[in-house]
């Protein structure tokens, strides 16, 4: 689903803030009353961070 490798994630801000946005969406939905839509995009926000920062090949 996401390849950590892609040249477009090789900025690390870009990476954080695929993160970042999705623990905001996570925070909204709470505030708006929805677990479950929160409960799903907090797990996609986890898998980002895992393939993005975790199972990233380093550059050889």
């Amino acid at each position: 689903m996401i390849d950590p490798n892609h040249p477009f994630y090789d900025e690390p801000w870009r990476r954080a803030l695929i993160v970042a946005v999705c623990f905001v969406w996570v925070g909204i939905e709470l505030y708006l009353g929805n677990p479950t839509w929160a409960g799903i995009v907090g797990f996609v926000g986890v898998f980002a961070a895992y393939k993005l920062f975790f199972d990233r090949k380093k550059p050889e």
